[in-house]
């Protein structure tokens, strides 16, 4: 009798064991909203959840304890998944652990406090990131300089800056826009913020910003910039103390020897650029090569590198992707000559023929960054005034996916890469 028993509830255990199943949602092509599945894993991690990110595997899917409220968060969201028992989901992640699989699992456990550099005014112009986590369903808070001078960026584990020119110069949209309103607000409004923060200029301001966002990272925070917020800001940290705003942006002439003067230590990518000092040409320095690619828009793609999961894992999780052949877009500052790129920094996508980098990532102290060029991943050549992008039309971006997993990032349990 005893013995009956015995095998009974080894039997139901085995049963109970054999129906206990895993969430997983895949990344591959098989998925019907990739940027809503972002929304999904982060969801589930600000419900204390843990969130197993299969690097290469079927495209950076995502595994976690099977829930209903998943499931139905999913359904509702419009985003593909599969229920696999943990036989199953044991057997996906013996088989990443393989010394000869190009594949690993990381463990997120806690979602990131996500914070978005942006100004109070609206701007005829959209953010690519701020649109994206809409899309997602993903939280985020709004801070500016002010939030920054009082030390609110310690509250956060991740920062994006929206399209900001660091340098004080106002994007050098005077020439063009010095009598549109929006533009004369915008000045106006930077201005009235200087001074209520105690500084002569915009660009002292800027510059002020520029170093508090350096000491967040090198204190562990983690950096994302876009566009024309990517090259500004190194080359603020670069012109600390050095005058190189014309009249029409800060009252005064330009220091003639600012070139001579710059200092790229400071800088996170970049070294060794040159100035655009025109206020009236739409450039900053020769970072960007906007103006001098040769690049018809068929043939403008960048190609992600394929990076060592188990050796260089977060590289390799910032180019999680169905795709490794991005189409390429516009901006005002739309790639990175690699001339002027710093050694330490990764290049993770390029377009080779052109000689040109379009997302690439650092270390700096305890923390990182990412710099993606261009505007608008499904939108070629964004100009002013445009419609924002309509992401219920792109929702399997491949573009839009390389912000998310910058987003996701932050919650990655993984060790810098192994030496």
């Amino acid at each position: 009798m005893k013995l009956k028993i015995l095998i009974i509830t080894i039997s139901l255990l085995f049963s109970i064991q054999a129906k206990s199943i895993h969430v997983l949602i895949p990344m591959d092509d098989s998925q019907k909203n990739h940027l809503k599945a972002y929304g999904i894993a982060f969801w589930v991690l600000e419900n204390n959840i843990e969130v197993k990110w299969l690097l290469n595997y079927r495209g950076g899917s995502f595994l976690m304890q099977h829930s209903p409220r998943i499931e139905n968060e999913c359904t509702v969201r419009g985003v593909s998944f599969e229920s696999i028992t943990d036989a199953q989901a044991a057997a996906i992640l013996d088989g990443i652990a393989q010394p000869d699989i190009n594949q690993d699992a990381v463990a997120m456990n806690k979602a990131p406090k996500i914070a978005v550099y942006s100004p109070p005014n609206k701007q005829p112009w959209d953010d690519a990131v701020t649109l994206v986590l809409t899309f997602a369903e993903i939280p985020y808070d709004v801070i500016y300089d002010e939030e920054i001078f009082d030390g609110k960026l310690s509250d956060y584990d991740w920062l994006h800056l929206h399209h900001e020119d660091f340098t004080g110069q106002f994007g050098k949209f005077w020439r063009v826009y010095q009598n549109a309103p929006w533009y004369q607000q915008e000045v106006a409004i930077n201005n009235e913020q200087a001074k209520k923060m105690g500084f002569l200029k915009v660009s002292e301001m800027k510059s002020f910003v520029t170093r508090e966002i350096e000491k967040y990272v090198v204190n562990g925070g983690f950096l994302f910039a876009m566009c024309a917020a990517t090259d500004t800001y190194d080359i603020s940290l670069a012109a600390v103390g050095i005058d190189i705003c014309e009249t029409m942006f800060d009252g005064d002439p330009a220091d003639k020897n600012a070139q001579e003067k710059l200092d790229f230590t400071h800088t996170f990518a970049f070294k060794d650029f040159e100035l655009n000092m025109d206020p009236y040409a739409y450039e900053f320095s020769n970072i960007d090569a906007t103006e001098t690619r040769q690049v018809i828009r068929d043939n403008d793609y960048f190609t992600l590198f394929d990076f060592s999961a188990k050796w260089d894992p977060i590289p390799t999780m910032l180019c999680q992707n169905h795709r490794n052949l991005i189409k390429g877009f516009m901006g005002q500052t739309t790639s990175y000559r690699k001339e002027v790129i710093k050694p330490g920094s990764l290049v993770m996508g390029e377009n080779k023929a052109a000689n040109e980098a379009r997302y690439i990532h650092g270390e700096k102290g305890k923390g990182f960054w990412t710099f993606y060029g261009g505007h608008d991943p499904e939108d070629y050549q964004h100009l002013v005034g445009d419609e924002p992008t309509d992401l219920s039309l792109y929702p399997n971006s491949p573009g839009y996916r390389l912000i998310l997993n910058n987003v996701l990032f932050p919650a990655a349990k993984k060790k810098k890469r192994k030496t």
